[in-house]
């Protein structure tokens, strides 16, 4: 189905974007990988996520799935879920323009860089998360299962759990700018 090929074409151009970003600023001599430092357990997201990219790439390459049928059967969702595929990915590539140097995979506690409240950063607090949310809700529409609805729900309590560390840990760093900004721009939408 083409639905099923660009939902997985969006997972694999999302894994890359993030990927290069780290990437390219570990060239610059930035340390963009701080995932797990502040709690170990994190290392316990990997697995499941490797397992979704799996699935999804099932899906479209044909390859064994626990996948063997869908909660609903709509053309029009299919698409609605790639349409929303289309924009986490306009939303995370304005994202990672605008995070310039601050990009970080976690918190980066030791070298913190500067708060970032332009471009897209000037709609939402967390373009990132909801990127991916966007994508996660995308890709269930594309491919309804119950394991994609659980991923679904799964993902929004661990995006919403990420986003108040950070917060609490930008409070903390960056102080009244910081409180400011969250009092002109939302957290998610």
């Amino acid at each position: 189905m083409v639905t099923h090929d660009l939902g997985a074409g969006a997972i694999v151009v999302l894994v890359s974007m993030v990927l290069a970003r780290t990437a390219i600023l570990r060239r610059r001599g930035v340390v963009a990988t701080k995932f797990g430092a502040m709690d170990k357990s994190d290392f316990l997201i990997p697995p499941f996520a490797l397992f979704y990219v799996y699935v999804i790439l099932a899906s479209a390459l044909r390859w064994p799935s626990i996948i063997d049928g869908t909660l609903l059967s709509s053309s029009a969702a299919a698409w609605a879920g790639v349409a929303l595929c289309a924009v986490a990915l306009v939303l995370m590539a304005l994202a990672l323009v605008a995070f310039g140097t601050s990009f970080r995979i976690g918190i980066d506690e030791d070298h913190p860089d500067t708060l970032v409240t332009s471009g897209i950063f000037s709609v939402t607090r967390n373009p990132i998360y909801v990127a991916f949310a966007m994508l996660l809700v995308g890709e269930f529409l594309i491919l309804p299962s119950w394991l994609l609805l659980l991923y679904v729900v799964a993902g929004f309590m661990l995006f919403h759990r990420q986003v108040l560390r950070e917060e609490a840990f930008l409070a903390e760093h960056y102080g009244q700018e910081y409180r400011a900004y969250c009092a002109h721009v939302h957290r998610y939408l």
